[in-house]
């Protein structure tokens, strides 16, 4: 049985970072997502990456979930023209909405944030909390240290190998998608 994913939870950057091939990336995977009739569920900014892959999405016809912490509101980050944008009290409501929110999660280049929010979705898969797909856009190998540094905690005997046999790892939004479809129900 092929895949049921209906919403992708995507983590991405605040910022544009310093190569354009980020947004562009961001871009196309928004768009992807809507083009594969999945809902993207997101941070709920207007601002860097996030504000690219949502508007790309919007403008590909998909559905938007924003979930984003009232405090971010009043900075005028928060996007106003999703789907629906939903306010939460805090990082850790926003987390636990986004993920309840999701069937599968995928990491776009950025900064603390979204390597927290990936680990704490590799680590919730890991104990058993979800059995979701967790992928990661690896633009321009901004990943590949990172890949490197898991592969370092297998060898070291501090991670299974297949739980890193289960991260998908692609470096284009069309492929990424393609792997996601592919997923077995009840990955």
């Amino acid at each position: 049985m092929l895949s049921a994913i209906e919403s992708i939870c995507v983590y991405c950057g605040s910022r544009h970072g310093d190569s354009p091939a980020y947004a562009d990336a961001a871009r196309a995977l928004g768009k992807a997502v809507a083009e594969s009739g999945w809902r993207l569920v997101y941070g709920g900014a207007r601002i860097g990456l996030m504000g690219e892959l949502a508007d790309a999405a919007l403008a590909a016809g998909g559905e938007v979930l924003g979930v984003i912490p009232r405090s971010l509101i009043g900075s005028e980050v928060g996007h106003g023209g999703l789907t629906e944008l939903q306010v939460v009290d805090d990082m850790h409501a926003r987390k636990l909405a986004m993920s309840d929110a999701a069937d599968a999660f995928v990491a776009l280049p950025g900064g603390l944030g979204t390597l927290e929010e990936l680990f704490e979705m590799m680590t919730w898969q890991q104990i058993g909390w979800h059995a979701k797909p967790i992928a990661i856009l690896d633009v321009e190998e901004y990943y590949a240290p990172l890949v490197g540094l898991l592969r370092q905690a297998v060898a070291a005997g501090f991670l299974g190998d297949h739980q890193l046999q289960r991260l998908i790892v692609e470096s284009q939004a069309d492929a990424l998608a393609t792997r996601l479809k592919a997923m077995p129900d009840g990955f």
